[in-house]
């Protein structure tokens, strides 16, 4: 089963010119969410597909997809992602990245119109995440199944981007504590990694 996380990123910058990520609309937040979502301690998470879309000046929106079945030639620090999302912003190649136009609504009506494709949105006040059963996580229908995550960053989802959502996904909780988007990744991998070993998938 293919996981994949949607940012909404509402302040991202949406071209190259800038000297850090912080400085560029808080992209330093895009990149804690990249290494959460796709890397393990020796290797990446084939499994994971991360989806950021930008919506800052000059040329909004950005889609940014990375695919971790074909994502290589990365590390996890700070400084080489600085050089890959500067090169993807300047229209250039990098493996397994792309970039695009696509908005935010246009991209979750796309998996919303996939019928294998689950789409949960994070929110305080949802179903806590460790009582979601997730659709299509038993062993006979893994093929072609994908769990769909939505959350914003620092800032958050504007009110009627939020409500656009939740017209395609269930939402879903990991409680009360504000904890940091690159830490919800991390809790997300990790309560599925464990679903995943208790049913020996």
């Amino acid at each position: 089963m293919v996981r994949e996380f949607i940012l909404f990123s509402r302040i991202g910058q949406t071209d190259s010119s800038f000297g850090s990520l912080h400085d560029a609309g808080r992209l330093d937040i895009l990149h804690e969410c990249i290494v959460s979502s796709l890397f393990l301690s020796h290797g990446l998470r084939r499994d994971v597909v991360f989806h950021a879309i930008l919506n800052g000046p000059p040329n909004p929106p950005v889609h940014i997809k990375i695919d971790g079945q074909t994502l290589y030639d990365v590390r996890t620090d700070m400084e080489t992602w600085q050089g890959i999302i500067k090169k993807i912003l300047a229209g250039k190649q990098h493996p397994g990245i792309s970039r695009d136009k696509t908005s935010f609504e246009a991209l979750l009506k796309s998996k919303a119109e996939n019928e294998k494709c689950h789409i949960y949105v994070l929110e305080e006040d949802g179903k806590d995440l460790q009582d979601v059963e997730f659709k299509g996580w038993e062993k006979e229908e893994e093929d072609g199944e994908c769990v769909v995550f939505v959350l914003g960053d620092h800032v958050g989802m504007p009110k009627k981007t939020e409500m656009f959502a939740l017209r395609f996904g269930e939402k879903i909780s990991l409680g009360k504590t504000p904890y940091l988007a690159a830490s919800c990744i991390t809790v997300i991998n990790y309560t599925l990694d464990r679903k995943k070993i208790k049913l020996n998938v």
